[in-house]
């Protein structure tokens, strides 16, 4: 990487929903350009999330200012991959 270069950050966001509000936080995270890949799963966690974004700043918006805002979402765990 060169001077200027900025490198994506990319992230797992691990999600646990209020009990019945899985598929609308599921759905919801459609919304969000941010969100390659998603899964309902069974466990601890409720929705797995693979986030890609441009920096960090933006990726830490995506998930206290957007994912944590979506009705229905109690906690949520990132992951952040090493760059």
């Amino acid at each position: 990487m060169t001077g200027g270069e900025t490198q994506q950050a990319i992230a797992i966001v691990l999600i646990i929903t209020a009990p019945g509000k899985e598929q609308f936080v599921f759905e919801a995270l459609d919304e969000l350009s941010s969100v390659s890949e998603k899964y309902l799963l069974f466990g601890e966690y409720d929705i797995f999330a693979k986030l890609v974004c441009g920096d960090y700043g933006e990726l830490s918006n995506t998930v206290v200012s957007k994912i944590r805002s979506i009705q229905g979402v109690e906690a949520t765990k990132t992951l952040t991959a090493a760059p």
